[in-house]
């Protein structure tokens, strides 16, 4: 018998719906600085195939960012993204709504972060019930929201289910297929599909085979399973040209006003702009969602700055991904007020600015 604040956890009603895929989104973000973390460590000249699959898995992620946003907003709710939820404390932190013992660390690249990588992308084992109380995986969150959405429209029917305005979809992403499918929900048939594609394809070798090379230091061949994992030739992995940072840097480490506190400060910045970016593509302005990955991407340079700077003999610095809350932003290097305008889409206002006297008038990266 379940206990009774376990079947609390059950999608009851479109309220519960959207709860649920907030947490589908909050889920999707939470590994998504780990990987940008051991993608920026790498030395992408000494290895490049490293690069191509953590790109890959990245791009991955950001196209689950928005086929749970295309969700959440098809039944009528509101994507958070800018929001301290995103990042609540600084790292190790448990996988949000998962088993607590799912921790996410902010590592360098190597064999610690690969099978961090590949513990948190297991899918839910096959005893877990999709009704518990607390999720054992994303996989099992995803199938949660896949029974709720089919009783929901038992229930209430499809059009009182699936009211959300359309208009908020986001129908194309800047990556190639390689990422996935993007997915426009507007009923039960899409949105299995883009339930289907949250969770992740599944090869004849198991889930995630470019991560699985790599921690082996072997490609897979033909007749290789999941059980044999990649038996093939060698993949080599050169693991002296990877940026040594500290793992799990937090800006407490160092005093305010130093060199490695104040990159880091601004590294938070940015990446606050970019969650801000992304809440903003999946709430009405679809267009914006190639800006925010593109300026998600221009954060290499600062990460870069930041594994650069020795720490210790064996060490270095790196982004802390803590939270910056909107009114204590700095937006531009002059005045923390500030109009950025996009092509074809509306200006975003950072820090209330008076519109009655000019401002310098930032573009957004292409």
């Amino acid at each position: 018998m379940q206990h009774p604040a376990a079947q609390d956890r059950r999608i009851r009603t479109p309220e519960d719906l959207r709860e649920h895929l907030q947490w589908a989104l909050e889920v999707e973000h939470a590994v998504l600085p780990a990987y940008l973390c051991a993608l920026f460590s790498l030395d992408a000249g000494r290895n490049p195939d490293a690069v191509t699959v953590m790109a890959g898995a990245i791009a991955e992620r950001l196209l689950h960012l928005a086929l749970a946003a295309n969700l959440l907003n098809a039944v009528g709710g509101t994507p958070r993204l800018d929001s301290p939820r995103m990042l609540p404390h600084p790292y190790p932190r448990p996988l949000p709504h998962c088993d607590p013992s799912l921790e996410v660390s902010l590592l360098p690249f190597g064999p610690e972060a690969l099978d961090m990588f590949l513990r948190l992308d297991d899918p839910a084992p096959p005893w877990a019930s999709a009704e518990s109380g607390r999720f054992t995986a994303p996989a099992e969150l995803h199938a949660a929201i896949g029974d709720g959405l089919r009783t929901l429209c038992a229930d209430l029917g499809e059009p009182e289910v699936f009211g959300g305005d359309p208009a908020r979809q986001v129908a194309s992403a800047p990556f190639g297929p390689a990422a996935g499918h993007l997915i426009r929900v507007d009923g039960l048939a899409s949105a299995q599909a883009a339930l289907k594609e949250l969770t992740g394809p599944r090869t004849r070798h198991g889930r995630r085979p470019g991560l699985r090379e790599l921690r082996s230091g072997r490609r897979y061949r033909y007749g290789d399973t999941p059980r044999s994992g990649p038996t093939g030739s060698p993949l080599t992995v050169d693991l002296t040209a990877v940026r040594p940072m500290a793992a799990d840097p937090r800006l407490a480490d160092h005093a305010p006003g130093t060199r490695v506190r104040t990159a880091q400060d601004e590294f938070n910045h940015t990446y606050c702009a970019v969650l801000h970016l992304l809440e903003q593509s999946f709430t009405g302005v679809p267009r914006l969602f190639p800006t925010a990955t593109a300026t998600l991407y221009g954060l290499k340079a600062q990460a870069q700055a930041l594994m650069n700077t020795p720490e210790t003999p064996r060490t270095t610095a790196g982004p802390t991904f803590e939270y910056v809350y909107p009114e204590s932003r700095r937006w531009g290097p002059a005045d923390p007020r500030h109009l950025t305008v996009h092509p074809d889409a509306p200006y975003l206002s950072y820090g209330a600015p008076p519109l009655k006297r000019r401002l310098p008038l930032a573009p957004l990266p292409r």
